[in-house]
């Protein structure tokens, strides 16, 4: 089984959230105690306040955030952690287990791979290129990238996922054995595009929007083209270093994420889960290989949707977005590496990531000012009409962050694990006849 982006997306109509690929099923596991870090205590990881000054008698709902946390735990999810905001006021929290072999907790503060969140960060720094005049978001493809020009494509077109130019994700990963086996691959930029180009085009250009990895391998070149550096350097100059964003990285080819972090668990055939944190991964590249922490990436789209990294006029053009599926225009809509998402009491903007065993939220109101990033441990594509209770609780979690609204389950009740039902896993559990990731040689 293979779900689309905008499938994973806007599934779950019924459920708030429960559209976000970031829901497994695990085994149900306690939250060590000392992991949930109620507001105005010190974070669990050492790093200070969990919440800013006034947090006591603040906005934020202190203790229907633990226990909405705790629920998610208490639904099976292996481990979570998440921080938001609301002005000044700080919540910081985590539940479960960061490695099941050891038994260490989970905590806030730990890095993780963002995945897709990547694409913001790549959008934002073109969109600073184009405001410098370097780039021109009308202007086709092959203007930058001769040997990669479709005909009708823009630049814009790679950011919003209009370009009808097929995923290299699809066909590399069709299968968790394909996961496995390619885990310690190295792939060039120029291998994952001729992948893609390679498969059939979703649509004509500019007909509307179908999420594929390959569009931002794309953005990413474009970068390089015209700067004459490499992507990574550049997206580290235009928005990582000036927004101070210390534990936000590119890995390159390390394997290993540097800073501490919880394991990455992919739920497994046998029924068991397997740990995919150490991986390399240039498949991704800038589609989705960023490192960050919830707090960094709260700064960022701080920053970002309060004006202070793009221009008024880059900004407005970042929002201008498609919609997610046609037949359902006010549930969601993609810009320029930004999606909104509809949701109790308005349109909260962002990204979402899914990346071998980890995976992120981060969703935000229109200016910034009240925020959300959530990460978890074990990664699974819900299936649409199926039972969810990981993303009941963590749409919960997340409505409750972002609207003050106490709907996770009553602040202050005494958690019992309870087992989830294991959901069906995502992909097939044998690798297709004839799979072309297994069948078709890799580009050189």
């Amino acid at each position: 089984m293979h779900l689309s982006r905008r499938d994973l997306l806007l599934a779950g109509a019924g459920t708030a959230l429960a559209a976000t690929p970031l829901l497994a099923a695990a085994p149900a596991t306690a939250a060590p105690a000392g992991t949930t870090t109620p507001g105005g205590t010190a974070a669990a990881d050492g790093s200070g306040p969990a919440t800013g000054p006034g947090a006591t008698a603040g906005r934020l709902p202190a203790d229907a955030l633990d226990a909405g946390i705790g629920a998610i735990t208490d639904a099976g999810m292996v481990g979570v952690f998440a921080e938001a905001r609301d002005g000044r006021d700080r919540w910081r929290g985590a539940s479960g287990i960061a490695d099941l072999d050891t038994g260490r907790p989970m905590r806030p503060g730990l890095q993780h791979r963002v995945g897709s969140i990547t694409k913001t960060f790549v959008a934002a720094t073109l969109l600073r290129l184009a405001g410098e005049g370097r780039v021109a978001l009308d202007a086709p493809l092959g203007r930058y990238l001769p040997e990669y020009a479709v005909p009708g494509v823009t630049v814009e077109m790679l950011l919003n996922h209009t370009s009808g130019i097929g995923d290299y994700d699809t066909v590399l990963f069709t299968s968790g054995y394909d996961v496995e086996r390619l885990r310690f691959t190295t792939f060039t930029p120029d291998q994952l595009v001729r992948i893609g180009l390679g498969e059939p085009r979703t649509g004509a250009p500019g007909a509307g929007f179908a999420y594929s990895n390959t569009n931002y391998i794309l953005a990413g070149l474009v970068v390089e083209r015209v700067t004459g550096r490499g992507a990574a350097d550049e997206v580290h100059r235009r928005v990582i270093r000036p927004l101070g964003l210390h534990q936000t990285y590119f890995p390159g080819r390390r394997t290993r994420i540097a800073g501490p972090h919880s394991e990455a668990y992919l739920p497994w055939y046998d029924g068991q889960l397997r740990d995919f944190s150490v991986a390399n991964m240039s498949w991704a590249w800038t589609a989705g290989a960023l490192v960050s922490t919830a707090a960094d990436l709260n700064r960022f789209f701080r920053a970002l949707l309060g004006g202070r990294l793009l221009r008024p006029a880059e900004l407005a053009r970042m929002r201008t977005t498609v919609p997610l599926d046609p037949t359902q225009p006010e549930a969601g809509g993609y810009g320029l590496g930004l999606l909104w998402l509809a949701l109790p009491g308005g349109r909260l903007w962002g990204h979402d990531g899914v990346v071998f065993g980890h995976a992120t939220i981060s969703l935000h109101a229109p200016d910034g000012s009240r925020q959300v990033t959530l990460g978890t441990n074990v990664t699974h594509y819900q299936v649409p009409g199926q039972p969810d209770p990981i993303g009941a609780a963590t749409g919960a979690f997340l409505v409750t962050a972002l609207s003050g609204a106490v709907t996770a389950r009553s602040a202050g009740a005494t958690r019992t694990p309870t087992p989830a039902t294991p959901l069906p896993a995502p992909l097939p559990a044998t690798p297709a006849p004839g799979s072309p990731a297994l069948t078709r040689p890799l580009p050189r």
